[in-house]
């Protein structure tokens, strides 16, 4: 998904305060956690060796849903096309929270060393890809069913209701379909009943194994992709002055765009990154084509910036055209809003954290981050907290292991149970305080 920089911080002695407000759960809990390990490796495996593109997860969503039946749980499915909503009700009365984990793979070949390997391929946009779970969804699937799973042995102690969401299609839906978050949302997933609070979290390749990341207020960047088409005039490439050239106009319009994160808008605000991530144009060396088209996509962390980012871009393509004299056409589509953190949620429920991960050595403060996440989107709904759990082994460090959404990406699975400990620690903390 991205490279993070962390800014690790010794919590003060607020937070050492706080950290006596966490619950203490069932006697039991420590064994079920430590029960439930080998089945929630043996199932993230199972994703990883057979991972499913976004809004493709058929194989992935029955799985779940059957699983889940198995504890008796209410269990609809399909939901949002191939996603699965799952709802326990606990034994004490408390409040509806919801905790979700997203289901889709993606488009890259995987390039790991490992048994479980995966070797599916799939077409994506008209060509063959590998796919694989190259951003750890695979980790974030098991991790609520193990949750599930310790959630439910705890029942007659849990207070409210927990609904489980397993999101399809967090990575983008294919073209002209619905998916994600917004279809989960659409579909009701936190209407029936209705929730109060929603945490997610994902699994950092970047953050050492085991160790829980977070940031209050805005966390993660909103994503927006541009599709810039320029049109110009063909000639030999032997005379570009009897044409103009889509080609020459379109490194402009690069430059361009740069121009306004360096010189247009206050980064003392929030940062902001405009990425061209493709360019395609003309057939042949010496001919100047008719036409050039690129793409890219738009981070912010600031919902404004993000709003005026977007005009800027579109006077600015149009104007570097029109000096060229060309024309050009811009379109733009939110993929992501920022994801915010609710302030007094996070206040509330970093205890809940902080004694999942072991104590406050284990626990980051973290930076912005200019990756994006549909999570967002339930934070419309109702106040949300989104964290990080590290899953980078023992002895490396952030230069010596592949990030998201690479071929070599890896995460060692001995910390996942700290994901689990996370969601039923905050289950009962935010449950008891209500």
């Amino acid at each position: 998904m991205r490279k993070i920089s962390l800014l690790t911080i010794l919590l003060s002695s607020v937070c050492m305060t706080m950290n006596s407000a966490a619950q203490e759960l069932p006697k039991n809990y420590t064994q079920l956690v430590k029960d439930v390990e080998p089945q929630l490796i043996s199932w993230r495996r199972h994703f990883h060796e057979n991972p499913e593109l976004s809004n493709r997860e058929y194989n992935t969503g029955k799985f779940i849903a059957d699983y889940l039946k198995t504890l008796g749980l209410e269990v609809q499915y399909p939901f949002a096309k191939t996603g699965v909503v799952a709802i326990l009700k606990g034994g004490k009365p408390g409040p509806v929270v919801a905790l979700r984990a997203d289901i889709d793979a993606l488009p890259v070949t995987e390039r790991n060393h490992v048994p479980f390997l995966s070797n599916v391929t799939a077409d994506f946009g008209g060509q063959k890809v590998g796919v694989s779970h190259a951003c750890g969804h695979d980790a974030h699937i098991s991790i609520l069913m193990a949750t599930a799973k310790v959630l439910t042995a705890m029942k007659k102690e849990v207070p409210g209701t927990v609904v489980f969401l397993f999101q399809p299609a967090e990575e983008g839906t294919p073209l002209n379909e619905e998916g994600g978050a917004t279809l989960m949302i659409k579909e009701g997933a936190l209407d029936h009943p209705k929730v109060e609070a929603v945490f997610g979290l994902h699994i950092e390749s970047q953050i050492p194994v085991g160790t829980i990341a977070y940031k209050a207020g805005a966390f993660m960047a909103s994503s927006d992709w541009f599709t810039i088409k320029v049109n110009g005039k063909g000639s030999h490439g032997s005379q570009p002055w009897l044409g103009i050239d889509p080609i020459a106009t379109s490194a402009q319009i690069i430059e361009g765009l740069q121009h306004i994160v360096s010189r247009q808008m206050d980064l003392t605000k929030a940062p902001l990154v405009i990425t061209v991530g493709t360019i395609n144009s003309g057939v042949r060396s010496n001919i100047i084509p008719e036409k050039a088209e690129m793409s890219g996509t738009i981070r912010t962390l600031d919902n404004d910036m993000q709003k005026e980012v977007h005009e800027r871009i579109k006077s600015t393509v149009k104007s570097i055209a029109a000096s060229s004299g060309a024309t050009a056409d811009v379109t733009i589509e939110t993929k992501t809003l920022v994801t915010y953190n609710d302030p007094a949620l996070v206040k509330k429920t970093l205890p809940s954290l902080i004694k999942a991960a072991g104590g406050e050595a284990n626990t980051l403060a973290t930076t912005w981050q200019t990756g994006a996440e549909d999570f967002s989107y339930y934070a419309e709904k109702a106040p949300s907290f989104f964290f990080y759990l590290g899953a980078m082994s023992k002895g490396k460090n952030v230069n010596e292991v592949a990030p998201h959404h690479t071929s070599d990406f890896f995460i060692d699975e001995s910390g996942f149970t700290v994901g689990v400990k996370a969601f039923c620690q905050l289950v009962f903390d935010y449950g008891n305080a209500k």
